[in-house]
């Protein structure tokens, strides 16, 4: 059984100018902050907005890494580059929907403009992979609504057989 200090993190940034080198990662170290206590970091990657090397990437991560847990920062609005739901979809074997309803529901208290993230968490074999929002900010906000539920949800896809209910 998986302990939280054994959990396998990756960061994957969705950025088209962070690929390039133009712009730093500020999302991606707030990810990596607030998620230190749950495991360790053992893959991080810049990538552009594009599908095909999304899917790749977290195919591999999955299924050749073993990552129990992957974080995508950035893709997840509106503009035509934002690819991010769609690759995770094409990716994923189902969802896990109430956790991005719970980041749109916590993110409307601070702005009308959280009705419009695309973004989707769900499960490939046993990883959870989340789509956050690309600002920091937007990452802070977010991972702190899911980052309480994220070592049950880890334990259990692992195979803990314990009871839900407290």
């Amino acid at each position: 059984m998986k302990t939280p200090e054994t959990f396998r993190i990756g960061i994957l940034t969705l950025s088209d100018k962070g690929s390039r080198g133009e712009r730093e990662d500020l999302s991606g170290q707030v990810i990596r902050e607030m998620i230190t206590p749950l495991g360790t970091v053992e893959q991080y990657r810049v990538v552009a907005d594009d599908s095909d090397q999304i899917v790749e990437v977290l195919v591999n991560w999955v299924d050749s890494h073993k990552l129990d847990l992957i974080l995508t920062t950035g893709g997840t609005g509106m503009s035509p580059r934002d690819v991010t739901p769609e690759a995770t979809l094409r990716v994923i074997d189902w969802q896990v929907p109430g956790m991005a309803e719970a980041m749109r529901a916590a993110s409307l208290q601070v702005t009308p403009h959280a009705m419009l993230s695309r973004a989707v968490a769900g499960v490939r074999g046993q990883t959870l992979i989340v789509n956050l929002p690309g600002s920091p900010r937007g990452v802070r906000e977010n991972l702190a609504v899911v980052l309480p539920a994220l070592e049950h949800a880890l334990l259990k896809l692992k195979g803990d057989p314990s009871d839900c209910a407290r």
